[in-house]
């Protein structure tokens, strides 16, 4: 027995509803048109990608159209994808079907909750998120200058020996639901937040770090000098950066050449590169190892 797809299931649902409705098939292949072939599913969940269903021939049928979509997918809330805006990265989601937008999502045995339309979450990173789990050491004390709502404190926090996370983050959502992760996680007691802008929250975190995040799209070039700041005279950065796809050497160069700029008298080496997804046309999202000594 041959299973449908869910894109064929919503496409035969708007399609039986707009004949319903006595709309011509040439009318109703116009609507089909805009249909999504991908979106993005977790617990109760469906996010639809920015453009879909915003034409203004869909407004009269918004009631009927988000009951098929949500019956299509197995789903009982649907938003759609707006753009991550801001210094803060908030998100812009906006919810079509629902009343709640708090979620949590299950992943690698770690809870993360959070508002889906405040906040945002990149399923992508997946393995990165895995690979911070794996990296910390026995003893480590780690600063995390982008924390959000903990993609990668939580998973080094509850797979590794380290000793503390330090948390920064300034957005007021992402603080709040890093609380609630922490707790629902049992790490709290040995994670500490820090509220507001990490080049000044850094400051009474001198020269304590044996490793920083710094997990912040397009480029986290404004976290080098408080990364360094709070890192020991030995120690790890994991820098995270939009490289060219077929030119990983350069981006890689420019950022060891900042870091040294930064601390010329240290010993600064790559110790290991990432391919974490495509992140545009010819643009690859890239995390490197590097080692200051």
């Amino acid at each position: 027995m041959q299973t449908i797809s869910p894109y064929e299931k919503l496409k035969s649902g708007i399609s039986d509803y707009l004949i319903s409705r006595g709309f011509s098939e040439e009318d109703t292949r116009g609507f089909i048109s805009d249909i999504p072939k991908k979106w993005e599913k977790f617990a109760d969940v469906a996010l639809l990608p920015n453009r879909s269903f915003k034409d203004e021939k869909w407004n009269e049928h918004r009631k009927e159209l988000c009951s098929i979509i949500a019956d299509s997918l197995g789903v009982k809330r649907i938003g759609r994808i707006g753009e991550i805006i801001g210094k803060r990265r908030e998100s812009t989601v906006e919810i079509l079907l629902g009343d709640d937008d708090w979620v949590i999502r299950k992943e690698n045995g770690i809870n993360y909750g959070y508002r889906f339309c405040k906040c945002m979450f990149s399923a992508g990173n997946v393995n990165e998120r895995r690979r911070m789990g794996e990296v910390g050491r026995s003893g480590d004390i780690v600063v995390d200058l982008y924390a959000g709502i903990g993609y990668y404190s939580l998973p080094m926090l509850v797979f590794s020996e380290i000793a503390h996370m330090h948390s920064c983050e300034w957005n007021y959502e992402s603080i709040k639901a890093l609380r609630i992760n922490l707790e629902r996680n049992n790490v709290s007691d040995r994670c500490t937040i820090h509220e507001g802008d990490n080049r000044i929250t850094t400051e009474k975190l001198r020269n304590i770090a044996d490793r920083v995040i710094l997990g912040l799209l397009p480029t986290a070039e404004d976290g080098y000098i408080p990364a360094l700041d709070v890192l020991k005279k030995k120690g790890v950065l994991h820098i995270h950066g939009i490289a060219p796809a077929k030119d990983y050497d350069s981006w890689i160069s420019k950022t060891l050449e900042g870091i040294s700029i930064i601390r010329p008298k240290s010993k600064i080496s790559e110790i290991g590169r990432y391919r974490i997804k495509s992140y545009a046309p010819h643009w690859d999202h890239l995390v490197i190892d590097v080692r200051v000594e």
